[in-house]
């Protein structure tokens, strides 16, 4: 198995980070197999969804319906409402798996692998990439 960690900067607000570019070029070349995407933080996720006509908005805002920025949460620590970004996992989980084929992956045509973090205070992500060859 390969594998890799790369750094992503999110920035200071809720985010949806398209990392297929990076996923394509860890893969390139490598014949086929599977890729597994893996977040190793408490309060973000991988979701495979269609970017750039408002989906990762919509994503973002479905999440604060479903889960707000209020002082409900029993997790307090951090910015107000912070408990939120650590239940976000039990729903956009921190790991996904992907076919390869012929060194490039298996996605839908508007499909692409993004990185959601709600989380503000850590503006800098880790997500390590494994390739298991077939």
């Amino acid at each position: 198995m390969r594998s890799e960690v790369i750094t992503v900067q999110t920035g200071a607000r809720p985010t949806v980070r398209d990392i297929t570019a990076e996923a394509e070029r860890f893969v390139s070349g490598q014949g086929d197999g599977l890729l597994h995407v893996f977040v190793p933080h408490a309060t973000a996720g991988l979701a495979i969804i269609e970017t750039g006509s408002g989906s990762d908005d919509d994503l973002l805002a479905a999440l604060d319906d479903l889960l707000p920025t209020d002082d409900r949460w029993r997790h307090r620590h951090g910015s107000p409402g912070h408990g939120r970004d650590h239940v976000l996992p039990a729903f956009v989980p921190p790991y996904a798996t992907l076919p390869v084929v012929d060194g490039r992956l298996a996605l839908g045509t508007w499909q692409s692998v993004c990185l959601v973090d709600p989380n503000g205070d850590n503006p800098t992500r880790s997500v390590r990439f494994s390739f298991l060859p077939g």
